[in-house]
């Protein structure tokens, strides 16, 4: 699922929009994580229980959004924003959403950006099948128009 945070995609057509998605999650703060960043933002420095605790977060509203969006027979969200907010003492809301979309490359880049990211394989050259009768050796051996022409 390709997300971005613009309105369009460059190299790529909008051919259908499929919605409002998004992802959320309210957590409850760990009253000892919360201690230990009390203690630790008077001497400075990264908070890093915390800041592990908002990438979990904020990966898990990102995966329930395109669980969504593929739910709706999206293959893209465009204009995706993150929001949070608190609610209470101790709960924090964290919310991904997006507009789900259809969209298609139309460029080389983009087609070359779709391969690479699995939303297509590139053009192979299709070989008809033989009927199984011209598969014979004694068939093989003669000269006879393809009957596939």
């Amino acid at each position: 699922m390709l997300v971005v945070t613009s309105n369009d995609i460059p190299g790529w057509e909008i051919r259908q929009v499929c919605g409002e998605v998004f992802g959320l999650t309210v957590r409850s703060r760990n009253a000892f994580s919360q201690m230990g960043a009390g203690f630790k933002s008077l001497v400075g420095g990264e908070l890093k229980g915390m800041t592990s605790n908002l990438v979990n977060s904020r990966n898990e509203v990102m995966g329930r959004m395109i669980d969504e969006a593929r739910n709706r027979g999206a293959n893209a969200v465009i204009a995706m924003r993150f929001d949070t907010s608190e609610m209470g003492d101790t709960w924090t809301e964290i919310c991904a959403y997006g507009t789900a979309v259809v969209a298609v490359p139309v460029t080389d880049a983009a087609r070359e950006t779709a391969v690479r990211l699995g939303y297509g394989q590139a053009p192979q050259q299709q070989t008809p099948q033989q009927p199984e009768y011209a598969q014979q050796p004694e068939y093989a051996q003669q000269q006879h128009p393809s009957p596939l022409s």
